[in-house]
């Protein structure tokens, strides 16, 4: 398919969310058409803000409606599917379970069955999982060789949603690729209970930022510009061995524990005066997982161009902006 967009008709599920609202402006720069899968009407989502949701055609409706699915793939003659949607906060999973499985795991087979269904017109489907798809293991880094055996109930969902692309793609030659991230942050992401955008928020109101968990638990921190690169990259090399029904995964190869994550923003900043508050409430949630990337790095040629103070300075100036206009 090659890294040319332009004429490439391009379905976005979950357009309105973190990356999507960076990932659908990289497409219409490169000359896509895009049709953005959204559930709710939300005046407050980026995309919406910054009125870039002008520029798409809009499909209202939840992945959980098939035919809300295959109108969108079927309508708009798309190409390529970048398939972002989900419910993505793990303590939304544990409370919520079902509703949690019905959008990730009946969400996803929802979007890969119309691609089966167009298999003359659809030639790349992206699909967005998450680094929690592995579960917890004493083996780390995470690599692409190790089965998704998540525990918990997000984890699962998106262990469940990784497994069924694969079939889709080993039993019916659906060209799919899965992307597995570790935490995405950046500006736009507004759910306040992720610790990157609740922290900054409370920081910027001179308050002592919350860390749910006992602040050791270690991750990875993608910046979403990097992510957005490497959902592009992915799509454009679908249909290549090597990258076509393979999962990748991206991180920044150097993990980092939340209370780092938090003590930098406060530097950056300029409120070390406000330590943070160690609740130590945290529940269903894996301790320490992070990343091997070599293989999107040797097949993808994707490495991160963002350093985690770079990242995290660009989304604290973006939410200072957002949050000087009194949103």
């Amino acid at each position: 398919m090659g890294g040319s967009w332009s004429g490439r008709r391009v379905l976005v599920t979950g357009a309105t969310g973190l990356v999507g609202s960076w990932l659908v402006p990289a497409l219409l720069e490169r000359g896509a058409f895009v049709a953005g899968l959204v559930r709710d009407h939300d005046p407050q989502r980026e995309l919406v803000r910054s009125g870039m949701i002008r520029n798409i055609a809009v499909v209202t409706g939840a992945l959980e409606d098939f035919r809300v699915v295959e109108r969108a793939v079927v309508e708009h003659d798309v190409d390529t599917i970048i398939h972002l949607g989900a419910q993505a906060i793990v303590g939304t999973a544990l409370a919520s379970p079902l509703p949690t499985f019905e959008s990730n795991v009946m969400g996803t087979v929802h979007v890969l069955e119309a691609a089966r269904r167009r298999a003359d017109r659809v030639r790349a489907v992206v699909v967005a999982s998450s680094d929690k798809a592995y579960g917890d293991s004493e083996t780390l880094p995470y690599t692409e060789a190790m089965p998704p055996l998540g525990r918990h109930p997000y984890d699962v969902s998106k262990s469940c949603a990784d497994l069924i692309s694969v079939a889709y793609h080993r039993t019916y030659g659906l060209p799919v690729v899965v992307a597995r991230c570790g935490n995405i942050y950046g500006g736009g992401d507004l759910n306040w209970s992720r610790i990157v955008p609740g922290a900054v928020r409370s920081l910027y109101f001179g308050q002592r930022p919350e860390i749910r968990s006992d602040g050791t638990f270690i991750r990875d921190y993608v910046y979403v510009r990097d992510a957005v690169d490497a959902y592009l990259s992915m799509a454009e090399m679908a249909d290549r061995d090597g990258v076509c029904g393979e999962a990748f995964n991206f991180g920044p190869q150097r993990p980092f524990t939340v209370l780092e994550v938090v003590e930098r923003l406060s530097r950056l900043m300029g409120r070390d005066d406000l330590p943070p508050k160690i609740l130590g409430t945290a529940k269903g949630e894996i301790r320490e997982q992070y990343l091997c990337s070599d293989k999107a790095r040797a097949r993808l040629g994707w490495a991160p161009a963002w350093s985690l103070d770079d990242g995290l300075k660009e989304t604290a100036a973006w939410y200072r902006a957002y949050l000087e206009h009194g949103a």
